[in-house]
């Protein structure tokens, strides 16, 4: 049996057609890029940073930093970065970014302030949500799983 989609794909069996009815009708949710509802993160296992803002990371390599970045961020990230930083294309896949100051500069500013375009917003702003050491934790992970 052999049905013609709308799109002008050939269908040959009626799971198929089920399959592509399905991705169709879930199409809308692609557009629920930054309606996360952020998690809270346990840093009680790190320093304390203070309330001033440092402009580098303080627990680089730090690997109590590392295991709760990773928690962090699969739980306040990963819906629009991918798991493991992995990008699904939503958002920018941050297991590239710069490495040590220069990446720091970048992440940190992301992550304060969010990222908006045209009254659009592509990225929350989490400052005020997640503390200064849960944001500096996803970031010691973050260059835990860097690649070139």
């Amino acid at each position: 049996m052999e049905y013609t989609h709308l799109s002008g794909m050939i269908l040959r069996a009626p799971h198929q057609l089920l399959l592509a009815a399905l991705l169709c009708a879930n199409a809308p949710l692609a557009g629920a890029h930054g309606d996360v509802v952020p998690q809270a993160v346990d840093v009680s296992g790190l320093p304390s940073l203070g309330e001033e803002w440092l402009d580098t990371n303080p627990y680089r390599q730090n690997p109590a930093a590392i295991r709760i970045g990773d928690s962090a961020f699969n739980q306040n990230c990963a819906r629009c970065h991918g798991l493991g930083a992995v990008s699904g294309g939503i958002a920018p896949d941050l297991r590239y970014l710069p490495l040590e100051d220069e990446g720091d500069e970048i992440f940190l500013n992301r992550i304060r302030h969010g990222a908006s375009r045209d009254g659009r917003v592509f990225m929350p702003p989490f400052e005020g949500i997640l503390q200064q050491e849960a944001m500096w934790a996803i970031r010691a992970w973050l260059e835990s799983v860097h690649e070139e």
